[in-house]
Protein backbone atom coordinates (compact mmCIF):
# COMPACT_ATOMS: atom_id res chain seq x y z
CA UNK A 1 0.00 0.00 0.00
CA UNK A 2 1.74 3.05 -1.00
CA UNK A 3 -0.38 6.12 1.26
CA UNK A 4 0.76 9.51 -0.03
CA UNK A 5 -1.32 11.26 2.60
CA UNK A 6 0.74 13.77 4.38
CA UNK A 7 0.47 15.06 7.74
CA UNK A 8 2.43 17.43 10.65
CA UNK A 9 2.65 16.09 13.60
CA UNK A 10 4.44 17.37 17.03
CA UNK A 11 7.52 15.53 18.72
CA UNK A 12 7.60 15.99 22.37
CA UNK A 13 9.62 14.08 25.27
CA UNK A 14 8.88 11.03 27.38
CA UNK A 15 11.60 11.03 29.54
CA UNK A 16 14.98 10.98 27.99
CA UNK A 17 13.05 9.44 24.79
CA UNK A 18 11.50 11.86 22.04
CA UNK A 19 8.29 10.43 20.80
CA UNK A 20 5.79 11.45 18.33
CA UNK A 21 1.84 11.55 18.44
CA UNK A 22 0.07 9.30 15.84
CA UNK A 23 -2.84 11.22 14.69
CA UNK A 24 -5.81 8.52 14.70
CA UNK A 25 -6.08 8.22 10.84
CA UNK A 26 -2.75 6.68 10.70
CA UNK A 27 -2.70 4.13 13.88
CA UNK A 28 -1.20 0.91 13.27
CA UNK A 29 -2.63 -2.08 14.51
CA UNK A 30 -1.77 -3.81 17.28
CA UNK A 31 0.50 -3.19 20.19
CA UNK A 32 3.93 -3.11 18.45
CA UNK A 33 6.20 -1.49 15.41
CA UNK A 34 9.38 -1.76 14.06
CA UNK A 35 11.03 1.79 13.74
CA UNK A 36 14.14 1.64 11.20
CA UNK A 37 16.03 4.64 10.01
CA UNK A 38 16.89 4.93 5.55
CA UNK A 39 18.87 7.93 5.44
CA UNK A 40 17.29 10.92 7.32
CA UNK A 41 13.62 9.07 6.76
CA UNK A 42 12.39 7.03 10.14
CA UNK A 43 9.84 4.31 8.99
CA UNK A 44 7.58 3.02 11.12
CA UNK A 45 5.76 -0.60 10.56
CA UNK A 46 3.05 -2.59 12.01
CA UNK A 47 4.59 -6.26 13.33
CA UNK A 48 2.61 -8.75 11.58
CA UNK A 49 1.01 -11.29 13.19
CA UNK A 50 2.64 -14.29 12.18
CA UNK A 51 1.23 -18.08 11.46
CA UNK A 52 -1.57 -19.87 10.47
CA UNK A 53 -4.16 -18.37 12.38
CA UNK A 54 -3.30 -15.04 11.65
CA UNK A 55 -3.08 -15.78 7.66
CA UNK A 56 -6.27 -17.09 7.47
CA UNK A 57 -7.76 -14.45 9.54
CA UNK A 58 -6.11 -12.06 6.91
CA UNK A 59 -8.03 -13.52 3.75
CA UNK A 60 -11.08 -12.36 2.72
CA UNK A 61 -14.21 -15.22 2.13
CA UNK A 62 -14.04 -17.45 -1.48
CA UNK A 63 -17.73 -16.14 -2.77
CA UNK A 64 -18.17 -18.83 -5.51
CA UNK A 65 -20.21 -22.21 -4.64
CA UNK A 66 -18.61 -25.04 -4.26
CA UNK A 67 -19.13 -28.40 -6.18
CA UNK A 68 -21.71 -31.16 -4.49
CA UNK A 69 -19.24 -33.94 -3.66
CA UNK A 70 -21.25 -36.95 -2.64
CA UNK A 71 -20.16 -38.80 0.58
CA UNK A 72 -19.58 -42.33 -0.31
CA UNK A 73 -19.62 -44.77 3.16
CA UNK A 74 -16.19 -46.59 3.05
CA UNK A 75 -16.23 -50.02 1.70
CA UNK A 76 -15.18 -52.56 4.69
CA UNK A 77 -11.87 -54.61 3.65
CA UNK A 78 -11.07 -58.08 4.69
CA UNK A 79 -7.54 -58.05 5.57
CA UNK A 80 -6.71 -61.19 7.18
Amino acid sequence: MNDTRIRHVRLFRNGRNQAVRIPVDFELPGDEAILRREGDLLILEPVRKRGLVALLDSWEPIDAALPEIEDQPTVPEDIF
